[in-house]
């Protein structure tokens, strides 16, 4: 489909779904971004639900602004995928021992690494420029300072929620390995800070919505949230090579016979902030559940963890500033998830893959989704489906 335009009371709101479909909580929040005075833009993607201030699933581009809570608390989240040289065929016929190897190489949930990853000491790893980037963590805001030895340790490490790690065969039976996580405990410590710092400036008061605080260009709160945003939007993109790293290493190993090989990383944010320039003007565009779909650019669009996940490129279509949904987006919340499925459920709608199936992780059983096929569908003017995933190993934080 293409978007559908719904008035807003400073610009339309362009949404790739319908519009009758969207929550009630959900359409509120986004005629609520639309009254911001210094927003130029606003489009909604197919996997759009309710979230803080703005709307999992939206582009927010705005002229000398940013709003911190639209780019939420997980900054940098997103994802990273790479087609190996496996087949389905070097596959074993039980897959826990994989998946048990998996979970030993790279903490989950709340764990961390018992001491940070040394960067030259993993293979595959770029072992240049760490030094520089933990030395500019002395630049971030003083009320993160005493996090530095857990943000070091949690290098390389998962989280828990919609975070994952999967092993999927495409649909010519090739293994790809794919991951989903962000900036981790210090991009929510950051991302908090400055939420609270900026619903504390005069010019936000009297807002809609306190959760839509705003930082102005040119100004010193401005420039250190642009700095420290970065630095997290940098930390979650390390965070990731580090744990695709040691993924590969994992399989490198329990398949030393077939001498893996690794095609080039596919790589997306899903929860940050671009210096983007449309119709002449200089924008700070917030994918707040969105990535970059600009022409050419590649792209994962996830499902769950009972369903499968796609890889696309990017047809650069400046309707939406270059961007298409992060995923499947939930169609209920965790709590109505857990309440209404069991583990029997989660094991029902997780057949064939190998994953946990307590009731610790049935807020993501596939039914809280939406349908990720529909959600591809709703986008084809935004990218074009370059491979299909199914999962055969799902980790959950």
């Amino acid at each position: 489909m293409s978007y559908v335009e719904v008035p807003g009371a400073q610009v339309p709101i362009r949404m790739w779904t319908d519009p009758a479909s969207v929550e009630d909580v959900a359409m509120q929040q986004l005629r609520n971004v639309a009254t911001l005075p210094w927003i130029k833009g606003l489009a909604v993607m197919p996997d759009v639900h309710f979230g803080k201030g703005a709307t999992v699933g939206s582009v927010i581009a705005m002229h000398g602004a940013v709003c911190p809570a639209a780019v939420g608390v997980d900054i940098g989240c997103g994802m990273s995928a790479v087609k190996t040289s496996l087949t389905a065929n070097d596959l074993p016929g039980d897959l826990s021992r994989l998946r048990s190897k998996i979970e030993q190489a790279i903490p989950v949930g709340r764990g961390m690494h018992q001491d940070p990853v040394d960067p030259s000491e993993v293979y595959g790893l770029a072992a240049t420029g760490w030094d520089d980037f933990w030395q500019r963590f002395d630049g971030v805001a003083e009320a993160v300072k005493f996090r530095q030895e857990r943000a070091t340790k949690q290098m390389g490490t998962l989280g828990a929620g919609n975070h994952f790690i999967e092993f999927c065969l495409d649909e010519s039976g090739s293994v790809w390995l794919m991951l989903h996580s962000g900036s981790r405990n210090i991009g929510k410590e950051l991302a908090d800070f400055h939420i609270g710092r900026a619903q504390g400036l005069a010019h936000n008061q009297g807002l809609v919505d306190r959760d839509l605080a705003v930082f102005l260009a040119d100004t010193e709160p401005m420039r250190e949230y642009r700095n420290d945003l970065f630095w997290a939007q940098e930390y979650a993109k390390h965070n990731r090579a580090v744990m695709m790293a040691l993924f590969q290493n994992v399989v490198r190993k329990e398949f030393k016979k077939a001498k893996v090989t690794f095609e080039p990383v596919i790589s997306c944010h899903h929860n940050y902030v671009a210096e983007e320039r449309y119709d002449g003007m200089d924008l700070l565009v917030t994918r707040k559940g969105a990535i970059r779909a600009g022409s050419g650019d590649y792209g994962i669009i996830p499902g769950s963890m009972g369903t499968g996940s796609y890889i696309v490129k990017g047809l650069g279509n400046e309707k939406s500033f270059n961007s298409a949904s992060h995923g499947a987006g939930r169609r209920m919340s965790r709590n109505a998830a857990k309440k209404r499925f069991s583990a029997q459920d989660l094991a029902d709608q997780t057949q064939g893959v190998e994953c946990r199936k307590d009731s610790g992780v049935v807020d993501e059983i596939p039914s809280a989704y939406k349908p990720i096929e529909k959600v591809i569908d709703q986008q084809r003017d935004l990218v074009e489906v370059v491979a299909k995933l199914k999962q055969v190993i799902c980790v959950k934080g």
